[in-house]
């Protein structure tokens, strides 16, 4: 019989956070990185305080913070094997995807604060 393993649900959660940066990062950096500061959209503190307190703007806020965590631990537990950090492996792992979860529960608890 096969041995259980977490390795399908990391995978799943490093194709989310990829799309998630490949195609969500980009339009919100072009939003609040360009078009608010050149004056193309007009986004008051007050209509973005507004905004934020949304239900689904704060699930957006929080898919486009929480899934490029787990892309990033993914990869850079993969990077640090490949480095040759072979005895390590549990202890990076443990490491990488402690801290997108601890990043994922502090997401949380800033958008719940909001």
């Amino acid at each position: 019989m096969a041995q259980k393993t977490s390795e399908p649900f990391w995978w799943g959660l490093f194709s989310a956070g990829g799309v998630v940066a490949a195609f969500l990062v980009p339009v919100h950096l072009f939003i609040h990185g360009l078009a608010v500061p050149l004056g193309w959209i007009s986004l008051s503190p007050a209509r973005l305080a507004a905004l934020a307190a949304h239900p689904v703007v704060k699930l957006y806020l929080f898919v486009l913070i929480a899934l490029p965590l787990y892309h990033w631990a993914h990869r850079f537990r993969f990077i640090l094997e490949d480095l040759g950090l072979h005895g390590l492996r549990a202890p990076i792992a443990v490491l990488c995807y402690g801290a997108a979860v601890v990043g994922t529960v502090l997401t949380i608890w800033v958008l719940l604060r909001l």
